[in-house]
């Protein structure tokens, strides 16, 4: 039984009452998403609030959370009243298409749900988290492509099929990819997941990658280290 809490340097993560709990991918992604000069960052299905509260580490950025399933949200809110950055961080209990704030965004920010076509899970929460079908890549391109500020970014994570179907779907909506970062979960392995930036600018996307692990089992890599150095009690 997962623990129902992931303590962090500066902030815990409840996650009892989540269909999704605390993973790798999130934690990726709120560690390497690009905050430079972000002054508003939203968080697409933000589950336990995990990311929105990482970028609220990373920055001094006023961020919206937004949260479809009704436990998860409950719980998002939960951890965020209880960190040190409540009052820099919104949760709100609506989906991506119901969600009307009268400003743009600098940074906006999704680990999406990655299953097109695979069988359901029974559990309606899980099905809401880890599904499209509330959620579709066009849904996520048209709310960033329309949200986004002049200057501003998407960054998400996607297994590595998915991630390059995305990209080439971005581009429909004038999203181009900047950065990519391939990650392998250890030495000499096949990426599993892909980073991904996007702006409203073409540009040459910079690339790159990620070790997690070295080729010891459960002994991490120095740049995965680097990378979440801030966030892990034990790095």
């Amino acid at each position: 039984m997962p623990n129902p809490y992931f303590r962090f340097k500066q902030f815990t993560i409840w996650q009892n009452r989540c269909a999704m709990k605390v993973g790798t991918d999130g934690v990726l992604l709120g560690a390497w998403a690009n905050v430079e000069n972000a002054q508003s960052i939203l968080d697409i299905g933000t589950g336990t609030g995990l990311i929105a509260l990482m970028l609220a580490q990373r920055s001094h950025a006023e961020i919206d959370a937004i949260e479809i399933e009704k436990n998860a949200y409950k719980q998002a809110l939960e951890n965020v009243e209880a960190s040190i950055f409540r009052d820099r961080v919104n949760v709100f209990h609506c989906s991506l298409q119901n969600f009307s704030q009268q400003k743009t965004y600098n940074l906006i920010v999704s680990n999406p749900p990655y299953f097109v076509q695979s069988l359901k899970n029974p559990a309606q929460e899980k099905i809401l988290a880890r599904h499209n079908d509330t959620l579709t890549q066009d849904d996520l391109l048209f709310f960033a492509g329309n949200n986004l500020s002049e200057n501003g970014r998407l960054a998400v994570i996607f297994p590595v099929e998915e991630g390059f179907s995305f990209i080439k779907k971005a581009e429909n909506y004038s999203l181009f990819c900047s950065k990519l970062t391939r990650v392998m979960p250890r030495e000499g392995a096949n990426a599993k997941r892909l980073l991904l930036e996007f702006s409203q600018q073409k540009q040459n996307c910079q690339k790159s990658g990620l070790q997690i692990e070295t080729d010891r089992r459960h002994e991490y890599s120095g740049e995965f280290k680097q990378l979440t150095k801030d966030f892990y009690l034990n790095f």
